[in-house]
């Protein structure tokens, strides 16, 4: 049985070093015993566990285990010698020469006669499976040194969005400036661009879906970028400089 104490303590008795005479004088009432200590229903001495299953666990003798294992490669064996060649009786797994002779003939002239729109296909599936992303390794010297200082419009909005010159920025080539080349020759030539490591810092990717082609880099490299990529692709308008969370910084 236990009993509940409540304690009310008015506001005017703002000495809190006697609320907790006041517990104790309220609680002197109300007597108390120590608990007892535990002691566990089962015998316990550490040596052997407490519960104990009613029934011993199975076992099984050595001769059984030989019998199974026999048992076992009989019927592995059995199963084996069940399989059989389901194509020996099938006349259409047959050698047949003379049919073999006109497939070979078939096949030969139909190769003669669609050479060419075989080629055309192969090379236009090819270019469809190259790789989507491109990336550049360290930046070369050759590329630091040509880096002109970022222009004074770009220098306000950096400051003004309080970016990095480290930040990482994004060109967007849209396939309305490729100047009546596709995507994929663009594509193409960055690729050389890139694997020549004239881009500092860049990796691209095209978005095939979205019929744009994104070459990210650092800010401080921007511009420099920017102008190598119009002249070197032949682009004919404009491309956007896009930062995430802020859209589009930059223009040229």
């Amino acid at each position: 049985m236990t009993t509940e104490v409540i304690l009310h303590y008015r506001p005017y008795e703002n000495d809190p070093t006697q609320l907790p005479k006041i517990a104790e004088k309220a609680i002197q009432d109300f007597p108390t015993r120590p608990l007892l200590r535990f002691i566990p229903w089962f015998p316990h001495d550490g040596s052997r566990l407490p519960l104990k299953p009613k029934r011993s666990p199975p076992w099984i003798s050595e001769e059984a285990a030989e019998d199974v294992r026999q048992y076992l490669a009989i019927s592995e064996h059995s199963i084996k010698s069940q399989s059989y060649d389901c194509t020996v009786d099938l006349l259409e797994f047959q050698p047949n020469l003379k049919r073999k002779k006109h497939l070979i003939q078939s096949h030969t002239l139909n190769e003669q006669t669609n050479s060419g729109s075989l080629e055309k296909q192969a090379e236009k599936e090819k270019r469809h499976k190259k790789r989507s992303w491109s990336v550049s390794s360290l930046p070369s010297s050759n590329c630091t040194e040509n880096v002109f200082p970022l222009s004074k419009k770009l220098q306000d909005n950096l400051k003004a969005l309080n970016l990095h010159s480290f930040h990482r920025a994004r060109w967007t080539i849209d396939h309305t400036i490729c100047n009546n080349q596709t995507l994929e020759d663009i594509w193409a030539k960055l690729n050389r661009i890139i694997r020549h490591n004239e881009l500092p810092s860049c990796n691209a990717t095209i978005q095939r879906h979205l019929g744009q082609i994104w070459v990210f880099c650092d800010i401080m490299y921007c511009e420099y970028v920017g102008n190598l990529l119009k002249g070197r692709l032949a682009l004919t308008g404009k491309i956007n400089l896009f930062v995430h969370k802020y859209g589009v910084i930059f223009s040229m």
